[in-house]
């Protein structure tokens, strides 16, 4: 397992550490829209800001993983296995929540925040059993996860990002 993956460390070392610096500069985003993520504001903030930050330190979580250097199969599947389960029920929750809220009617929207990232964690899984089972493409399906996880909440984290911006301009 260990030489399989070392052909992937500059991917995860990437990856990873865009999922960790995304984290960080939605921190930087609240910290400047503190004037618009008011209490009345809160099941908005919860719904569309928290899955974002989950998703890209998950991206972050599997990515810090997979470049340990020695770990055994199963184990390394192990961890890729909770997390993508904490993340489909993650995914599948704000995928009824986004849809039954008045916040947004942007089919896009229900994609982005729910349905993309339930695809991604599913691969995830996918790519879990199959390095538990020592499958070669195992680790090309985790990367396709990681890379969908990344990508799509490169988009939510924008739309968030603008959603702040022209609400906290002065129209609510």
């Amino acid at each position: 397992m260990a030489a399989e993956l070392e052909h992937w460390h500059d991917f995860y070392l990437l990856l990873g550490t865009a999922g960790a610096t995304l984290v960080a500069l939605l921190f930087v985003a609240v910290s400047l829209g503190v004037g618009y993520l008011t209490p009345e504001r809160s099941t908005a903030t919860r719904l569309f800001m928290s899955p974002v930050v989950i998703h890209f330190a998950s991206v972050f979580f599997v990515s810090a993983i997979s470049l340990v250097p020695s770990h055994a199969p199963a184990f390394f599947a192990g961890l890729i296995g909770a997390t993508a389960v904490i993340g489909v029920s993650v995914s599948a929750v704000i995928t009824v929540q986004v849809v039954r809220t008045d916040l947004t009617h942007h089919v896009s929207d229900y994609f982005a925040y729910g349905l993309l990232p339930a695809i991604g964690y599913g691969a995830l899984l996918a790519a879990a059993i199959m390095i538990a089972t020592d499958k070669e493409s195992g680790l090309d399906l985790l990367g396709g996860g990681l890379l969908l996880l990344l990508i799509v909440n490169i988009r939510n984290a924008w739309d968030l990002t603008l959603t702040m911006v022209q609400r906290h301009g002065g129209s609510s």
